[in-house]
């Protein structure tokens, strides 16, 4: 195999920080068993003149979500749970959680469950439960805003307890919809280990896999290399412009202890500390995970007819959805070049990860752009990126 040519990848990048759209963004590609690109530019903080470096600190967001797949599917490895066991048998609430009835117009317009919840639909997101989120001036929104399920003041029980009194949005297995269910596979994960969360994801994860800058409280040490937060339009994402956020998620976060440690998101990370992660989810690199669970974590769950989907962008048929994450179905203009099975997603301030299993390559980009999940700069560069790659390919 040629050696990649990623200039093309880096113009990308370079373009996007040109025109105000990135602060400042920190790439790694790695391939087979070596990092083979690593690209850096920007600010990490633009009022102080502050560059952006590798080991800056990024609040990782939906990123925690792969973490917490991870933790969950070790629990199924050590025989403690399996993928469809019914989630009431930990959190009894979930018995009698309601479903709204299609159409609904009221909270109260539900009918039974027709089967239970499982930890498989937690994973993949077809529970029924709703994120809060994206969907503002819905009903299910104001409803998950008026329980306070996104509160720092919201601890993993508190969300266990409030979540199962709100109706889902459909029956389980049967639709898909972005969702706080790893925030109650962080509850299941404390309930088998009867650690706090953090506490089993330090001594079983982290710890291992020398992910030594992931954490949800900066330690004093790391303070400084926490990289500034900037928003740019939400309507236009190519429009050119940031904007400091230094309140989000909410004051003082990362900063000070709180009730909430997530399972769906909270976590600050480190591109090394993600490449540390992703880099041992590949077979027979004895990562955290069985080969077999490997295979299962990167299968597509949903049916032909399901796939994922979110409110502003309506159904997207290439993508599936596996137990960590989208699974790339076939090619797509917004992925034209992606390998089918590669698995992927990202977080809201613009730190995105995916990795491919048949070709042995893993992609992280780190940036802190607010709405960052999924913008052009993202499948640009990861169009690029895989260019190059199999341009190399092709001439080895």
């Amino acid at each position: 195999m040629g050696r990649p040519d990623f200039s093309a990848a880096h113009a990308v990048l370079l373009r996007h920080h040109r025109e105000h759209r990135l602060s400042g963004v920190s790439t790694l590609i790695f391939q087979g068993a070596d990092v083979v690109d690593a690209f850096c530019i920007g600010e990490a903080d633009i009022e102080q003149g502050q560059p952006l470096r590798p080991n800056c600190i990024h609040r990782a967001h939906s990123n925690t979500k792969l973490i917490t797949a991870v933790m969950t599917l070790m629990l199924v490895d050590e025989g403690r749970i399996t993928l469809d066991d019914p989630i009431k048998q930990w959190i009894p609430g979930f018995g009698a959680t309601r479903v709204l009835r299609p159409g609904a117009t009221s909270l109260d317009h539900t009918e039974a469950l027709a089967r239970d919840i499982t930890v498989r639909h937690l994973l993949t997101h077809t529970a029924g439960l709703s994120h809060g989120l994206l969907d503002p001036g819905t009903m299910i929104y104001e409803a998950y805003a008026a329980s306070g399920l996104r509160r720092q003041d919201c601890s993993t029980t508190m969300i266990a307890e409030r979540l199962p009194l709100l109706p889902l949005l459909f029956q389980p297995g049967e639709g898909w919809e972005y969702s706080m269910a790893p925030d109650v596979l962080a509850r299941l994960v404390e309930i088998i280990t009867g650690q706090r969360y953090i506490e089993a994801l330090q001594q079983r994860l982290f710890g291992p896999l020398g992910m030594v800058d992931t954490g949800y409280v900066l330690r004093p040490e790391q303070v400084p290399r926490l990289a500034a937060l900037y928003g740019g339009n939400l309507a236009d994402p190519n429009e050119p412009g940031l904007k400091r956020l230094d309140e989000l998620p909410w004051p003082g976060a990362f900063l000070t202890p709180v009730p909430r440690e997530a399972g769906a998101s909270g976590l600050f990370t480190t591109q090394a500390d993600m490449l540390a992660l992703l880099s041992h989810l590949f077979p027979g690199r004895s990562g955290p995970l069985a080969d077999a669970t490997l295979a299962e974590m990167f299968r597509d769950q949903l049916p032909a007819q399901l796939c994922v989907q979110f409110l502003q962008s309506g159904p997207i048929p290439a993508f599936g959805f596996c137990l960590a994450g989208a699974v790339t179905r076939r090619a797509s203009q917004m992925q034209p070049n992606t390998p089918v099975g590669e698995l992927q997603w990202g977080g809201v301030a613009g730190t995105h990860w995916a990795i491919s299993s048949a070709t042995g390559e893993a992609l992280v980009l780190m940036t802190q752009r607010h709405m960052g999940f999924w913008n052009p700069f993202w499948f640009e560069w990861k169009a690029a990126a895989y260019a190059a790659l199999n341009s190399a390919r092709n001439a080895g």
